[in-house]
């Protein structure tokens, strides 16, 4: 199969000084708001106790073990704003991304010790669940930083029950190990309660010397038999208790080494626990890349800081996707699968670092005449119908037959509506497309580069795919919502104006509600609150959106479960005729 990928056709044009100096504008705006998101990622970082006082503690940071954990140039952050429960931290008090660890990737998550000493608090619990899914989608190994405190108990109701509460992570560990998917665990400070079960849940348990993980901790124990209210007797014997358990608190390093054996290792040193993890990384099957590759790697022959001049950030201007798509692929290089079908949508083969993946894209601008050809009105790019639909059916499913991840990229205002559309059948491709998705078994990405919206978000490889969309990113011109504000005003209160009208009454308050409604949208579909409320999963600056491509590609061939021989592949022949 050399011949179809070794070199593909090129694509792309490249960007003429006009065109570049036309969109300067455009370019200082969406890097206004990549540097908002920026300082709002590091004043993340900063919460909690300064680093100086935990090194104090002869501790490091969750933010220093990463650095000493991960190899350089690996990290991608993910959920790196996420706080759905708007917690006064400001987290939701852990740190996750995507990650190579000793050359392999992984997917990387700890607690941050700086906050309430790693504690459970309000959204950790649907947090955790989003980085084991990931684990579990890419088949990469999920190595776990554990320093857990154990529960915020002032605000328990918020986050210990329920059937998506703290206790459901333990749940889902249970499920990768059973579907071979391996959790390394290195341990380290105070575990208890719930903490301890964050320590003895994954598959390999590492710990430092003065760690310990137990079912309840020196708190716990010293309460565990209520009277009924408390009085200055009882006070002074419970700081007699406590101190003693304190001295010697129950789930030592000597308990669990010594023991029970659950820890397979101890080390004196912080980093010795991360060294630990290196070598039991290397222990993991993998595949080489070069199993994978069908090409040489090559960086795009168009620079990517042309995207901030191919994005427009005016949501109403369109440009070429195809040229936005040949900044982020090797070689500026595609293989497009049913070019003159379906013109709102790009279908192709793209090669990131070598490996092949499925790209599927909305198209913007005016369609060509006559399209779509079962209505008497243009067709518009970004908007989804009869052919675009049935295109991405095709393309998902030959993706799935032949083992290969997608990336999809979306900007897209729905699909078309009307009697018209309904005689079209749009209804029932749309499902039908959620339908061929769901059976490919193959992990999917998903980029929102403008426009998230209507059903088209859904049926576009978007994150309610639970069982493929490894994750969701957003760029500076991200926003998502149902509709667009001002068309949600025309829904909502339509009727109420033409009543108001009839009745012979002033429609001023109307105009005001239906203003306050648009602006409402606005504000709740900007990119940093997509990232807070967990819209999108990170949002990426345009030049760093390749990394994350790489690593979804490396990690996504790094084990799959299921190969398709590229000789045997169909989509390449497809493509060719």
């Amino acid at each position: 199969m050399r011949p179809y990928f070794e070199k593909m056709p090129a694509f792309g044009k490249e960007l003429k000084e006009n065109r570049l100096a036309r969109t300067r504008d455009s370019r200082a705006k969406l890097e206004e708001v990549e540097a908002g998101i920026a300082a709002a990622r590091k004043a993340r970082e900063q919460v909690g106790l300064p680093a100086d006082a935990i090194n104090k503690r002869g501790s490091l940071t969750v933010w220093q073990r990463l650095e000493a954990l991960v190899d350089p140039g690996s990290w991608h952050p993910l959920h790196s704003l996420y706080n759905p429960e708007d917690n006064e931290e400001g987290t939701t008090n852990v740190v996750d991304g995507l990650a190579k660890i000793a050359g392999r990737w992984a997917v990387v998550i700890g607690f941050d010790n700086k906050v309430l000493a790693g504690a459970w608090i309000a959204g950790q619990s649907e947090n955790i669940l989003r980085v084991t899914n990931l684990a579990r989608r890419l088949r990469v190994p999920l190595v776990w930083l554990v320093n857990c405190s154990g529960v915020k108990l002032p605000d328990q109701e918020k986050f210990y029950a329920d059937r998506r509460g703290g206790g459901t992570p333990f749940y889902r560990h249970a499920e990768l190990n059973q579907e071979g998917v391996p959790i390394l665990a290195g341990i380290y400070g105070t575990n208890p309660a719930g903490g301890g079960y964050q320590a003895i849940s994954p598959t390999i348990l590492l710990a430092h010397k003065d760690a310990n993980l137990a079912v309840g901790g020196a708190g716990i124990v010293s309460g565990m038999s209520p009277r009924g209210g408390f009085d200055v007797a009882g006070l002074e014997e419970l700081i007699a208790k406590t101190r003693d358990i304190k001295e010697r608190p129950p789930g030592r390093v000597e308990t669990h080494f010594g023991e029970t054996g659950f820890l397979s290792r101890v080390y004196d040193d912080e980093k010795g626990v991360l060294e630990g993890i290196k070598e039991y990384m290397r222990a993991i099957p993998a595949y080489d890349p070069a199993f994978f590759r069908v090409a040489a790697p090559a960086e795009p022959r168009l620079p990517a800081s042309d995207l901030y001049h191919l994005l427009p950030f005016n949501q109403k201007e369109g440009y070429v996707f195809d040229d936005l798509l040949a900044r982020l692929v090797d070689g500026s290089e595609h293989m497009e699968f049913r070019p003159g079908y379906g013109p709102e949508i790009y279908t192709g083969l793209v090669k990131v670092d070598g490996m092949l993946l499925g790209a599927i894209g909305n198209r913007q601008g005016l369609l060509p005449k006559g399209y779509p050809e079962y209505a008497d009105y243009p067709g518009i790019g970004g908007k989804l119908y009869r052919q675009g639909l049935i295109k991405m059916n095709e393309f998902v499913t030959q993706c799935g037959r032949d083992r290969l991840p997608v990336i999809w990229f979306q900007d897209t205002t729905g699909i078309d509506v009307g009697d018209i559309a309904e005689k079209a059948e749009l209804l029932g491709l749309g499902q039908s497309l959620i339908y061929s998705i769901q059976q490919t078994e193959v992990p999917m990405m998903l980029v929102v580069l403008r426009k998230g919206s209507a059903a088209a978000h859904y049926v576009m490889g978007g994150p309610t795919a639970n069982r493929h969309n490894v994750f969701t990113l957003g760029t500076a011109a991200t926003e998502i919502y149902v509709m667009h504000g001002e068309t949600a005003a025309v829904a909502t209160y339509s009727r109420r104006a033409i009543k108001e009208k009839d009745s012979a009454r002033p429609l001023e308050p109307i105009a005001e509600k239906m203003n306050e409604m648009a602006k409402k949208y606005f504000d709740t579909s900007r990119p940093a609150y997509c990232a807070r409320y967990g819209f999108v999963d990170e949002i990426v600056e345009l030049k760093a959106l390749r990394g994350y491509l790489k690593a979804f590609a490396g990690a996504a061939y790094q084990n799959p479960a299921s190969i398709c021989p590229r000789h045997q592949m169909l989509l390449p022949r497809l493509i060719r005729g």
